[in-house]
């Protein structure tokens, strides 16, 4: 019983990649806004806020939507955690590197 709660690691992997996910998603909303103006425009959810309301509304949906898909998806198997933690990393790395101004404003 105790080793198959150890191999279900689904759970926590589908969250781990989730967090990834939204803070890629985070970095290309900030990417996006900065060279549209257009787009920065339609994530002024809340004016005295500016882009950055829709900025994080959407990234913090894109988060609870992909821990929903891979939760379901990996509710009652084992993931690669290695894998998955791998590219958790490379997505949050790309997502902070896209709110760095120096790397936006080169755009």
């Amino acid at each position: 019983m105790m080793n198959q709660q150890a191999e279900n690691n689904g759970p926590i992997v589908a969250a781990m990649l989730a967090a990834g996910i939204g803070c890629l998603v985070l970095g290309l909303m900030t990417c996006l806004a900065e060279a549209s103006k257009a787009i920065g425009g339609i994530l002024n959810f809340y004016d005295p806020v500016g882009p950055l309301s829709g900025k994080t509304i959407v990234a913090v949906v894109a988060w609870l939507v992909a821990w929903a898909i891979f939760g379901a998806k990996w509710k009652e198997q084992p993931a690669d955690f290695g894998k998955i933690f791998k590219v958790t990393l490379v997505l949050v790395a790309l997502g902070l590197l896209g709110t760095f101004p120096v790397f936006f404003q080169a755009m």
